[in-house]
């Protein structure tokens, strides 16, 4: 679940309409804030999610190897965004949550993809732990985070995500079809949430670069 800083204390270099800053690719991890901190970032990050949901809903007759490398894949490449995500807050304790949540991701998506692992009892306990242990993570940056614009989409993704965890892994599910549709159907809710954040920051990072070509007006 990516979460960028908010708009309203942007302070420092000129930014583009994207979230990114000029001048910031010399240095990696000022790179890595430019790119994680736009709005096309976040917007990437949740097809990444609605996509496999989508997936496994259309076709929920595939079988469990199948389910399980389509969301192996879908933890992986979630722990990437997230991971590059995570250089877009400067807070040291909200930073460190986000590496969390992106490690967190993609050892559940290398366990998702080994085969003694690929049960229906396995993937329900990964995904489930992820996305519980996601979700609290993701209300402590939220919380933390004095400067977020967006701050009601990211508690209610991080709300859904919790609930999702605890869904999963309460719900004993007796076959690959049964799990299919309601991974799909979560996933398909959490991207369709993180869409809602990914336009929300682009709004404010719109209204931040109206506030700054207008200016403080001076008279004489």
């Amino acid at each position: 679940m990516t979460v960028s800083r908010g708009s309203a204390a942007r302070t420092g270099p000129e930014h583009h309409t994207d979230g990114t800053a000029p001048g910031s690719a010399g240095n990696p991890v000022d790179t890595l804030s430019a790119l994680g901190s736009s709005w096309t970032w976040i917007l990437a990050s949740a097809l990444a999610t609605l996509i496999p949901g989508i997936i496994v809903l259309v076709w929920p007759d595939e079988s469990l190897h199948v389910l399980a490398v389509i969301i192996g894949l879908y933890l992986l490449v979630a722990g990437g965004f997230r991971f590059v995500a995570a250089f877009s807050r400067e807070g040291h304790g909200e930073r460190l949550a986000r590496l969390l949540v992106a490690v967190l991701f993609v050892l559940a998506g290398v366990l998702c993809l080994r085969h003694p692992l690929q049960t229906i009892a396995a993937l329900s306990l990964i995904v489930g732990a992820v996305w519980l242990l996601s979700g609290m993570l993701t209300a402590y940056t939220a919380l933390a985070a004095e400067d977020l614009s967006h701050r009601g989409f990211v508690l209610g993704m991080a709300a859904l995500a919790v609930v999702a965890g605890i869904v999963v892994l309460a719900l004993p599910t007796q076959s690959a079809v049964v799990l299919t549709r309601l991974l799909g159907l979560w996933l398909v809710l959490l991207g369709v949430v993180e869409l809602g954040v990914a336009f929300a920051w682009r709004s404010a990072l719109h209204r931040a670069r109206a506030a700054q070509l207008s200016g403080p007006t001076t008279t004489v």
